[in-house]
């Protein structure tokens, strides 16, 4: 029976409160008709963006999105989480968990750029989940993407505060004043955060390209401040540092903790190379997505991997690990050095232009996703439109610029932190499944129960290595449960791949050793999940099961809506002609 959209009179489901109320009593059949619906790469290209009105100019080369690939990634958060991963974990040896964490992170990016290659529009992960899985997850996924977005921001916002405090030799309390009617944690308020953040607005609402330009100019300086930082570990560091401990009685060598030790250091500063994904996000901007993207997101990488251990290795040269200081590694190393005091506002100042960089492409990357999700309608379609003059998504990014502006305005850095992490993790996550989804499962013409079983026997084994990981107690019996659960998964990984057929063959840019690489991606990132404390995952599940609310009371009923009018369509329409080739 063909699904009636709209009731007699033709009203929207939100034209009337009776109508509404009537909408709300038909939602599970919406629901079951809605949420696994899946979008087409035609259509996402076409129909669904031309919701936008106007389209972005396609203005960024593969130099551009290595510039923003680099500002979003080193932030001011690498000079705290390179002291406390080795302090606390690795030692000298931390080099070996950037690198180790630097691989992986590839192996994420590789996932990415085969999805922004083959659809390069705004949606970024958003439009690749939807295209795979359907609406329902993509909403959740958006959704929460966005809220980490915006309060990532407005904590790394108050923190440009600081910094910048520290650079010029002022109190942060100098620049901030406390409401005494407000509840602690917000009640110091920041204006100079709430400034930075309505400028990096202005300039992402005015053009993408000048975006581009001021972050090349900012990534600049922070990439001179960072080399000037490691000459000077280098010059005044001393190599024997790098296996002997101050403290006799502490363990010495390179590898201090022994391997778990890395493997821990690594699940640490894998955060330092989140921010590649908003350069995902450019592929509609992007002039030639075929040749740029794939130097752009793997390139930007790439460079941050051998600035992260040039980085490391310089640090360890410093002091020895027992030395170093957890929550300012640098200045403190330089502050306890007669003569060198001047090095900690030169560690300031670069900071302060890593918050500007990573700020400025946090911001462009969530003014995207909310763009494509408007498209979607499961939204508000007034935030997909774009602005005719300066071709950029004008209503999505002065929304979410005023709602960062808000919380940073109030809100202490250290509640906002605890809320930030899982749904980057969870949207890697996703979006490494999605890519083995959709390279083995051609809706219609191959049957999704093989890789769907795979995918989930995969991820139970990888969740039961982290919580044998994190929760048991050090001795044979444990190395020996996860030595047979990580020769279980290989195994799992190894028959599918030698008995399920790839439905589709990318056409410009795949991911390499398929399906080992985005394997690998998904077993990191549930490694990654375990690693995080319990209110991330308090935040999790409730700004999840807000989503739910949203996508129950609202977003469904106008997804409903608009392919009643036919704005939306989900008719798979892949090429059966390529399917059948590959799989004869």
């Amino acid at each position: 029976m063909e699904a009636q959209y709209r009731n007699n009179d033709g009203d929207t489901s939100f034209s009337s409160l009776r109508v509404y109320l009537n909408s709300l009593s038909d939602t599970p059949s919406r629901f079951s008709r809605r949420a696994v619906s899946v979008s087409t790469s035609y259509d996402e290209m076409s129909r669904v963006r031309a919701v936008s009105g106007e389209q972005m100019r396609r203005t960024l080369r593969w130099y551009d999105l290595i510039g923003l690939g680099i500002g979003g990634m080193i932030g001011a958060g690498v000079f705290v989480t390179t002291g406390r991963a080795s302090r606390l974990y690795a030692g000298p040896s931390i080099v070996v968990s950037y690198a180790i964490a630097g691989l992986c992170a590839l192996l994420s990016a590789f996932c990415y750029t085969e999805f922004a290659v083959h659809l390069p529009v705004a949606g970024g992960a958003f439009s690749y989940i939807r295209i795979t899985f359907g609406e329902f997850p993509a909403f959740i996924t958006g959704a929460n993407l966005i809220m980490d977005y915006v309060m990532s921001n407005a904590a790394v916002s108050r923190g440009f505060t600081a910094y910048l405090g520290s650079a010029f030799g002022i109190s942060t309390s100098e620049w901030r004043f406390i409401v005494s009617g407000l509840p602690n944690g917000f009640n110091e308020i920041d204006p100079i955060a709430v400034i930075v953040v309505l400028a990096v607005t202005f300039i992402i609402c005015y053009s993408t390209r000048e975006s581009s330009k001021v972050n090349m100019v900012l990534t600049a300086l922070h990439i001179a401040f960072l080399v000037f930082v490691i000459v000077m570990g280098f010059w005044k560091g001393d190599i024997k540092n790098l296996t002997r401990p101050d403290n006799p009685e502490n363990p010495s060598g390179f590898f201090p903790f022994g391997v778990s030790g890395v493997f821990n250091g690594a699940a640490m500063v894998y955060l330092s190379y989140i921010g590649y994904d908003a350069v995902s996000t450019m592929a509609e901007e992007v002039k030639d997505p075929v040749k740029d993207i794939p130097m752009g997101i793997s390139g930007s990488v790439a460079i941050v991997i051998v600035l992260y251990c040039l980085m490391a290795i310089s640090m360890s040269m410093l002091l020895p690990y027992d030395l170093i200081d957890a929550e300012a590694p640098y200045s403190a190393a330089f502050s306890k050095s007669e003569g060198w005091e001047w090095v900690t506002k030169v560690v300031g100042i670069g900071a302060s232009f890593g918050i500007l960089t990573s700020l400025l492409v946090a911001m462009l990357g969530q003014a995207r996703y909310m763009c494509v999700i408007g498209r979607s309608r499961v939204v508000p379609i007034w935030f997909a439109k774009v602005h005719p003059k300066t071709s950029t998504p004008v209503n999505a990014s002065a929304f979410l610029g005023i709602f960062t502006a808000v919380l940073a305005l109030f809100t202490d850095l250290n509640v906002l932190l605890n809320l930030v992490s899982i749904g980057t993790l969870f949207v890697f996550y996703m979006v490494s499944n999605a890519v083995i989804f959709r390279r083995y499962v051609a809706v219609g013409y191959t049957k999704p129960w093989p890789t769907l079983s795979f995918l989930c026997l995969f991820s139970i084994t990888s969740i039961f290595f982290t919580l044998v990981w994190q929760l048991a107690p050090r001795g044979p019996p444990k190395w020996f449960i996860l030595g047979a659960s990580a020769v279980t998964a290989i195994a799992i990984v190894q028959i599918f791949h030698c008995v399920v057929p790839q439905a589709r063959i990318p056409e410009f840019w795949g991911v390499p050793l398929m399906p080992w690489t985005p394997c690998v991606s998904i077993f990191l990132n549930i490694f990654l999940l375990g690693s995080l404390d319990a209110p991330s995952y308090i935040r999790f599940g409730f700004f999840s099961g807000l989503a739910v609310l949203i996508y129950v009371f609202y977003s469904v009923h106008a997804s409903y809506d608009a392919e009643g009018d036919g704005s939306l369509d989900f008719k798979d329409v892949e090429s059966l002609e390529r399917i059948n080739i590959v799989l004869s």
